[in-house]
């Protein structure tokens, strides 16, 4: 069976899902659990996608 990779929309669409959690006082780990991922996963995610909007994410695959 493959592996199922999310799209850059869906990992920053789970990036302020978990930002929201956190923000409501759950900790970190906690708020990494429903999205499904590793702690490690999430922190890749976070340095290449954090803070970023859908449009800048447009603009980021324009550019590739």
């Amino acid at each position: 069976m493959a592996i199922k990779r999310p799209k850059p929309e869906e990992i920053v669409v789970n990036l302020r899902q978990v930002e929201v959690l956190m923000g409501l006082g759950m900790p970190r780990i906690d708020a990494i659990r429903p999205i499904g991922v590793t702690e490690q996963t999430y922190y890749r995610w976070k340095k290449k996608y954090g803070g970023m909007g859908t449009e800048q994410l447009k603009e980021l695959k324009r550019l590739q």
